[in-house]
């Protein structure tokens, strides 16, 4: 019996928190790229084959399904555990990882009016693309000044500590310009579909004048530090991803542009097309080769599956679409076949990441906390855990 001089006990114990989600990075959300991608780059192969169709909308869809589910766990997130959220804004190996929440409201949102248009409907994937496109523009524009701002502000980054992952937040505003071309038809003509276009290429040049400052700093430390820390060495594909979408962009950007534009802009974005395209496929081409070579070497030296073999996926998917642009406004068949054939190692690739990934879910251990990183070398490995494994 409960008198009145003795304390009461407390009704009810406080809720537990999402546990759970507490080390869920923004890293996760590449998984949601690498998903889309293998849909909306299948969709343009020269293949004929009218069945792909409704596996690559099932695809799509899963990405959807992928999307939704992070963004209410990366809520929780942010609601229960924002001590955790602020450590990774504050890590220069974690925000970077921002760019990607940016990137997967894109592929989603493109892949609707590709393939998703066959399970939702024309208008309700219209519609849908056009949120997903506006959500993932502003975020992608947002993460593109604020993270590099950070960077430079409060990260205090030493070189040795450069990896592709610097580039992600910058090359969020190129995945806008390749996807933005979709939506241009559906405007009203005149000027609406005139600023979209050019606000497109505005960004194509954003990002990619930003990534050519980005690159010698990362290879500068690849020459002068030595290959990175095993974990990491997949995060080199990421890389191909502005060579690839920048590729598809110019193709995209030339495709709508008869009609939209007047005629010596619109023929001159058939010859950016050609002239652009062909050169930075065969830099793609032989960064892919050189990323590969480090991927085997660090393979044999015992490199085991993290979160980063997600770049194995979204930036080779952007490679075929580069491929496919390329194939259609030279009419070279080469380029049909080096769409196919790069398509093929997408898919491998997204079903050993996505395989693995599965499995560490089920066991827990993709979302446990970080294992503290090895003492030495500091400047290489102080970050590894925080984008790499978990």
């Amino acid at each position: 019996m409960v008198t009145a001089a003795q304390p009461l006990p407390r009704a009810t114990a406080r809720p537990p928190r999402a546990t759970a989600v507490r080390h869920l990075g923004p890293n996760w959300y590449a998984a949601v790229m690498g998903t889309a991608i293998v849909a909306t780059a299948g969709s343009a192969l020269p293949l004929g084959i009218p069945a792909l169709r409704t596996v690559w909308a099932a695809v799509w869809a899963l990405s959807l399904g992928l999307l939704l589910a992070l963004l209410a766990a990366r809520t929780l997130h942010w609601r229960h555990h924002r001590d955790q959220a602020r450590a990774h804004l504050l890590d220069p190996a974690t925000a970077p990882f921002y760019g990607c929440l940016a990137m997967a409201l894109l592929a989603v949102g493109g892949g609707a009016v590709t393939v998703g248009r066959e399970w939702i409907g024309p208008d309700g994937a219209l519609l849908l693309d056009a949120v997903l496109f506006t959500a993932g523009t502003v975020v992608g524009l947002a993460a593109a000044v604020a993270v590099p701002y950070l960077m430079a502000v409060r990260h205090k980054a030493e070189p040795a500590q450069a990896t592709p992952v610097w580039l992600l937040p910058v090359v969020a505003p190129m995945v806008s310009a390749a996807l933005g071309p979709l939506l241009v038809p559906h405007l009203p003509p005149g000027q609406p579909r005139q600023t979209l276009l050019f606000a497109c290429f505005a960004m194509f040049g954003l990002s990619l004048l930003a990534t050519l400052l980005m690159l010698p700093v990362i290879f500068g430390r690849l020459v002068t530090g030595g290959p990175l820390p095993l974990a990491l060495t997949p995060t080199l594909f990421l890389v191909l991803g502005p060579l690839g979408q920048s590729t598809t962009a110019v193709g995209r950007f030339a495709d709508v542009a008869p009609g939209v534009v007047p005629a010596p802009f619109s023929e001159g974005f058939g010859i950016l097309a050609v002239l652009y395209g062909v050169p930075v496929m065969g830099f793609a081409l032989l960064w892919l080769v050189f990323a590969t070579a480090h991927v085997v070497r660090a393979r044999r030296q015992g490199m085991g599956f993290a979160m980063t073999w997600w770049g194995f996926t979204f930036p080779v998917g952007t490679c075929v679409t580069g491929a496919e642009a390329l194939a259609r406004h030279t009419g070279l068949v080469v380029y049909d076949c080096l769409a196919v054939a790069l398509y093929v190692l997408l898919v491998a690739a997204w079903a050993t990441t996505a395989l693995h990934t599965t499995r560490g879910l089920i066991s827990g251990a993709l979302l446990a906390a970080p294992r503290p990183a090895p003492a030495a070398p500091r400047p290489t490995t102080a970050h590894t855990t925080s984008d790499g494994t978990h």
